[in-house]
């Protein structure tokens, strides 16, 4: 097969949503989420699995209802600063809010974290759908869906303009001439938009990568349009192998669309295989991990994100489900509408909706190590994605799928045996961006 599977790596210490019992796994250190040596020791394993990328989300608001890892971890960029020194392959992608950062300062640090890895780092461009995070930046409301993912586009292309402020060849540093920089190959960027207004140049030059690589993930018609628009990579929501192939096809059909490249586009999916000795045993895992989450109480509050954190604590669990619509627009509009329009269509009650969204669903990557690889396989030539998007319990369930699931994909010649680059766009098969100042003038000189 031509195409190359890309894994990447998504850490979540004590347990994130949906893993609300994994704090109390014995084997999980208490403090992980906080532990820069936690993440130093799955990046370092991910590198040796020759894994394209460690994944860090974050966000920035929290209440108590929240899960563990939520509540007590690192801010993704410093944390990718200290792995960075520590590996020499893995891409470093972090999820920094276009809501709530200033185009420059994000500009700046992810450019920064591209010099320090030497062309490693990656960008999840989010734009914040916990409503609460409003008011830790001194806003009264959160910014409605429309404002938000414009604000996020014009970012983005602010962004990507100061990164290239300087040209290539910018900086000669030629004692004889007297001469450090080449002052016709820095341009500011001079930029006023709806949202921003930004002077520039960056006081960064380019990476090895040229910039940092886009990540995004877009599930509502504006995040799908802005995802084929800007991303270089996604996170894809996965469901069915059906669902997959519809939201692989789609996204590719927008890309190309936008005028892009479609193979320029890399699509992971959300993916927690469950590796054991035999079959039964795996799905007896799977089964077991269920249980040790499955907690009315939580599954409640998570319910209530979708809705900007809101608190269903209040209502009888037995009357049907509330109308609270109105919360969707500024919170997780496209999961909050499927909510609502279900619990409407099968007039359901609001014990029932919780119940509903945290049943037991089998995951397809779950078995022993040559199910698991040929599930992947499956999956993969169905056209479904171009990479998936790993999460582990526990260190012991990472080096099972890293001992026993990468060695058979390596020999279906599904996934790399070496790296191919140094750099993060480099092993996902990306191109690197030409400067658009220096493109400009090779157009103009004909």
């Amino acid at each position: 097969m031509s195409r190359k599977l890309h894994l990447a790596l998504h850490p979540y210490g004590v347990g994130g949503p949906g893993q609300h019992g994994l704090w109390k796994d014995p084997r999980v250190a208490k403090d992980a989420s906080i532990d820069i040596g936690y993440y130093l020791r799955q990046a370092e394993a991910a590198e040796h699995a020759l894994f394209d990328a460690l994944f860090i989300v974050d966000s920035q608001f929290i209440n108590a209802t929240y899960p563990p890892h939520y509540l007590n971890r690192l801010e993704p960029l410093t944390l990718l600063s200290a792995v960075a020194v520590r590996t020499r392959h893995l891409g470093l992608v972090g999820t920094a809010s276009s809501t709530y950062n200033s185009p420059f300062n994000l500009a700046r640090r992810f450019a920064s974290l591209d010099h320090i890895s030497g062309g490693r780092a990656g960008w999840n461009v989010v734009t914040s759908f916990d409503t609460g995070t409003a008011r830790n930046y001194g806003l009264d409301e959160h910014l409605d869906y429309t404002t938000r993912y414009g604000r996020a586009l014009e970012s983005v292309e602010v962004i990507r303009g100061l990164w290239d402020s300087y040209e290539d060849d910018a900086f000669p540093a030629d004692p004889e001439r007297g001469l450090f920089l080449d002052p016709d190959k820095l341009h500011a960027l001079e930029h006023r938009g709806e949202h921003f207004k930004v002077a520039g140049p960056l006081n960064l030059s380019r990476s090895p990568q040229g910039q940092p690589v886009i990540f995004q993930a877009g599930v509502s018609e504006e995040g799908r349009d802005l995802a084929a628009r800007v991303a270089e990579g996604i996170y894809a929501p996965g469901g069915s192998l059906a669902q997959a192939q519809e939201y692989y096809a789609d996204i590719k059909r927008r890309t190309a669309a936008h005028g892009r490249d479609p193979e320029h586009i890399k699509i992971f999916i959300n993916g927690g295989p469950v590796v054991a000795a035999t079959d039964e045993a795996a799905r007896l895992r799977e089964r077991e991990i269920f249980e040790e989450d499955n907690d009315l109480e939580r599954s409640l509050a998570l319910l209530g994100r979708s809705f900007g954190a809101y608190d269903f604590t209040g209502h009888d669990l037995d009357a049907p489900f509330p109308d609270i619509a109105h919360l969707a627009e500024k919170g997780g509009r496209t999961a909050a509408g499927k909510i609502i329009e279900r619990a409407r269509t099968e007039n359901l009650t609001l014990r029932q909706v919780v119940t509903s969204a945290s049943e037991f669903r089998r995951s397809p990557f779950v078995g022993a190590p040559a199910t698991v690889a040929e599930t992947i396989e499956k999956w993969f030539a169905a056209g479904t994605f171009d990479g998936i998007n790993l999460a582990f319990r526990t260190f012991e369930e990472l080096d099972l799928f890293v001992d026993g699931v990468v060695p058979l994909l390596q020999e279906r010649g599904l996934f790399r045996t070496e790296y191919e680059a140094d750099t993060l766009r480099g092993n996902l098969g990306l191109p690197v961006p030409e400067n658009r100042h220096t493109a400009a003038r090779r157009a103009a000189q004909g």
